[in-house]
């Protein structure tokens, strides 16, 4: 196990124009389960190839365990992968995939057996041992592509977006495993996605890319609670952030009957952060934002309104209109023009020209 260090790392993609990943300076401790997330092209899955040292890097420099890795091959690295697709060897069994690494450093048959008996415990493989891939699912594959890495004992895990080919039911049932299977192993990963939930429910850190810079880092919550600027507020929950742009009078920003006072010195345009669930619904004599219901989200235990200004409003949203979570048992229909009111102690205020958190 071992700490990782990213110090002021680029990468540039040849006969590219701008840099896919841009000085990202990240620090990953001993033990820790990070995870790289953000929209395709963002650099995240760069970022992670460079560290295995599937991609070279052209200024900055890697250090895992304080050693600088920069210029070593992949093999030299410690670093054992997890890819996207599988990568077994179709004509092997799951004890032969899973041992083929060790057999091949020259470890004895002996001594690998007991490595891939003691990881297909873990992973629950024990009754597949004498299966080939193209007799399993793919939930039971990616185990065995896990059961791979975890026999090396590497001082660090890389897994680049290993849950994506699998459906929906089984990628929450595997991340829930791969994050208890990470916790007892205490083995240092850095984990790639795309998928913002599974970034939330899995990583001890989360660290939000965008074209191929590090826009924050921190704890799930604390990203939720926090966001730093437009983006991450907008990426991270689902649905995300609504973002509404609307006018500053008199230091207060203005929604149709509804004035939220400003932070001292904002001034001009302002965009206003409010989490769907940080909306209510009022009656016809309190100051408040009139929307008209688009569309309607039942999900069993609560319900979204999609709802967008009425024609004329002196405000917008990024997306055209804006979530709300509701009372599943709440009567509204689409079309109905409902009023809504924020918790003033739950607004986020951004810089309509910058995103910067205000």
């Amino acid at each position: 196990m071992a700490a990782v260090r990213y110090a002021g790392v680029s990468h540039r993609y040849p006969g590219a124009e701008s840099l896919a990943v841009d000085s990202l300076d990240l620090d990953i401790a001993d033990g820790e389960f990070i995870v790289l997330v953000g929209p395709s092209g963002c650099g995240k899955s760069t970022s992670l190839r460079m560290l295995a040292g599937l991609e070279s890097v052209e200024s900055g420099r890697i250090d895992i365990g304080g050693i600088d890795v920069t210029g070593l091959a992949p093999r030299a690295r410690d670093v054992a992968m997890v890819f996207q697709n599988y990568a077994l060897y179709p004509n092997m069994t799951v004890a032969d995939n899973m041992g083929f690494a060790l057999r091949n450093a020259g470890m004895s048959k002996a001594d690998t057996a007991v490595r891939v008996h003691e990881a297909a415990k873990m992973l629950e493989l024990e009754a597949l041992l004498d299966r080939k891939p193209g007799k399993l699912s793919g939930g039971q594959r990616q185990r065995v592509a896990m059961g791979r890495a975890i026999v090396r004992q590497p001082t660090v895990f890389c897994m680049d977006e290993p849950l994506s080919n699998l459906d929906a039911k089984l990628r929450v049932s595997t991340r829930a495993q791969i994050a208890g299977l990470q916790k007892r192993l205490g083995t240092t990963t850095v984990y790639v996605t795309h998928d913002q939930v599974e970034a939330m429910t899995m990583g001890d850190r989360v660290a939000v890319l965008l074209d191929g810079k590090l826009q924050q880092i921190a704890p799930p919550r604390e990203l939720y609670d926090n966001p730093v600027n437009t983006f991450v507020a907008g990426f991270i929950g689902s649905p995300g952030m609504n973002l509404v742009e609307a006018p500053v009078v008199e230091g207060a920003a203005v929604m149709g009957d509804l004035r939220i006072p400003l932070p001292r010195g904002a001034h001009g345009r302002v965009v206003l952060g409010v989490r769907p669930e940080s909306w209510r619904l009022v009656g016809e004599n309190e100051g408040a934002v009139a929307s008209t219901v688009e569309l309607i989200e039942e999900l069993g235990a609560e319900s979204y309104l999609y709802a967008a200004p009425e024609p004329g409003a002196n405000w917008s949203t990024q997306s055209g209109r804006f979530a709300v979570r509701v009372d599943r048992k709440l009567d509204v229909r689409l079309g109905q023009t409902v009023r809504l009111v924020p918790n003033l102690d739950e607004v986020f205020f951004f810089c309509a020209t910058t995103g910067s958190r205000l």
